[in-house]
């Protein structure tokens, strides 16, 4: 562990020891922690939203019945890394220094690089037993503190986590067992290691074909990539991911009820995130005929800065109908696989008598396109992409409640940390214990970007009153500006400024929400404020 953030844990040990240590659980127990974070899952994607009509998530719907449910919760990037340290750290991107998948594994030497302890390193240091499962995509020196942790790193500095390599070899020894053999339809994966057989939207379909596909504009070809794999992967139910990432939180349950301490731990489900490869009978579940097409799936994008968002120019099936439908079928398989399972947890919690004194927190870290806008993937401010599900549970301590103020998933930090009544430090978010209670609302939220510095949007804000501005901190680039007006125009195709000639009818609005930006900014201690301050948005000034 570094100098400074040992420094930092001593100072919280200190500031701990003289604050008195009061009790939320049940009979006088300390509060206990399960984290359960999936990987891509938007916001409408449990039966709780009432969007799909058909999708079927008893487990979730019945956590959001009874406990609080947050329908407006966004994260704070769009993306896996950057997003995940925010909900560790309670950072925003900015402060933390991760905006890039890759700086996961290494330094940027950009400047501040999570200086400060992770939420799970505080309860270590405050008396709790702790693990980590699943995907873990954060710095990992925020993983120092977790029991039964550990991973290897390659000579580019990418760690694997032991349990992805003992999963694989669980597939590999089927594979050997079974004899499988590759058939004329089937294709293998690289993640699994496993084949399966494609469905139309699959890259690789044809495979008889040249699949290779060049980028539009400068004819530069485009890798296969994670997100090009669709279909059934042909291994057994009791052989699918989610399966076993279930299996290792339920043996780390058990562990936990034999110690005397009180426990945080986390379970990272890999799904819904691509490769969509659901085995069966999740896949199928839905048929694809029954499958909604999203309003915008053929939107023109002539006013917004995305036309080209996650190569959705360069990829054709991401608006064809006939397709989607297949990626769409697959992804709310995967997601109801995930309720299932915790159906499951929730069985084992009350098994070992935890259920009572175990606040359960249940999100995910960014969205997925789906087909809106003809794109696939996150990677922008689209509500497909930012918004997320976020459920809390502690029975007798949150009561049934909906939560319609706008929040974001930094403020999960000190929400755990006010429930278990540990010091936290000061932290970029902010608790929602008095949302939860009634007692407080917000006006707006704010989600940042900033992988390719100003090339695109670097900020979301999203009002309680249903506005949502885009806008960057370059200095001459008003493309970048974008407002929605999300109680008339719900899937976002009408940009209100930009190249509207009744932009300026906007100005007050624009400043309403440029003003919560800033004050975002200023209370977060960006080097960012005076640019957002000297901006000119567009539609400001009547052309």
């Amino acid at each position: 562990m570094n100098m400074k953030l040992k420094c930092l844990l001593l100072i919280q040990i200190l500031t701990t020891l003289i604050t008195p240590i009061l009790s939320f659980g049940g009979d006088g127990e300390k509060t206990n922690v399960l984290f359960i974070i999936t990987d891509q899952q938007r916001f409408d994607a449990l039966g709780k939203a009432n969007v799909f009509k058909f999708l079927k998530t008893p487990t979730l719907d019945k956590l959001a019945d009874e406990g609080a449910y947050f329908t407006n919760a966004y994260t704070p990037c769009a993306v896996c890394a950057p997003a995940r340290t925010s909900i560790l750290t309670g950072q925003t991107v900015e402060n933390h220094g991760v905006r890039k998948n890759q700086y996961a594994y290494k330094n940027p030497e950009e400047g501040a690089y999570c200086d400060l302890p992770s939420f799970d390193q505080i309860l270590v240091e405050n008396g709790y037993y702790t693990e980590y499962l699943g995907k873990y995509h954060s710095p990992i020196h925020l993983s120092e503190g977790y029991s039964e942790f550990s991973y290897t790193v390659n000579n580019q500095n990418v760690y694997t986590l032991k349990n992805k390599k003992i999963y694989q070899e669980k597939v590999k020894e089927y594979m050997i067992a079974q004899g499988h053999k590759e058939t004329e339809y089937d294709l293998r994966d690289k993640y699994f290691r496993n084949f399966y057989t494609p469905d139309p939207i699959d890259l690789r379909y044809k495979k008889d074909e040249d699949y290779r596909r060049h980028h539009v504009d400068n004819d530069r070809e485009l890798k296969i990539t994670q997100p090009d794999g669709h279909g059934q992967l042909h291994l057994p139910k009791k052989l699918s991911l989610t399966f076993y990432q279930t299996s290792t939180l339920r043996e780390a349950l058990k562990r936990a009820s034999k110690q005397e301490k009180p426990f945080s731990i986390t379970l990272s489900y890999f799904f819904p995130h691509a490769p969509m490869l659901p085995t069966k009978p999740w896949y199928g579940m839905y048929k694809t005929e029954d499958m909604p097409m999203p309003k915008s799936l053929r939107d023109t994008m002539d006013n917004v800065p995305y036309k080209n968002g996650n190569n959705r120019r360069s990829m054709p099936e991401y608006s064809d109908p006939d397709k989607v439908k297949f990626m769409m079928s697959n992804y709310f398989g995967l997601v109801s696989e995930i309720d299932h399972y915790l159906g499951t947890i929730m069985k084992d919690l009350k098994k070992y008598n935890m259920d009572k004194n175990t606040l359960v927190i249940f999100t995910s870290d960014h969205g997925e396109m789906l087909g809106s806008h003809g794109m696939r993937e996150k990677n922008v401010f689209y509500e497909e992409s930012a918004h997320v599900p976020l459920i809390m549970w502690y029975p007798g301590k949150i009561q049934p409640t909906q939560v319609t103020s706008p929040v974001s998933l930094i403020d999960i930090y000190p929400t755990i940390m006010e429930y278990l009544n540990v010091n936290g430090g000061k932290r970029d978010g902010q608790s929602l214990k008095t949302l939860i209670e009634g007692n407080d609302d917000r006006r707006f939220t704010v989600t940042e970007w900033d992988y390719n510095g100003p090339k695109q949007p670097n900020y979301m804000v999203v009002t309680n009153d249903g506005w949502k501005l885009l806008t960057s901190y370059a200095a001459k680039k008003p493309e970048l500006d974008v407002l929605f007006n999300l109680n008339d125009d719900p899937h976002e195709m009408n940009n209100l400024i930009g190249k509207n000639p009744e932009a300026y009818k906007y100005k007050e609005k624009v400043e309403e929400l440029k003003g919560y930006l800033i004050e975002w900014l200023t209370n977060s201690n960006s080097k960012r404020v005076e640019l957002i301050k000297n901006r000119n948005i567009s539609g400001v000034v009547k052309l």
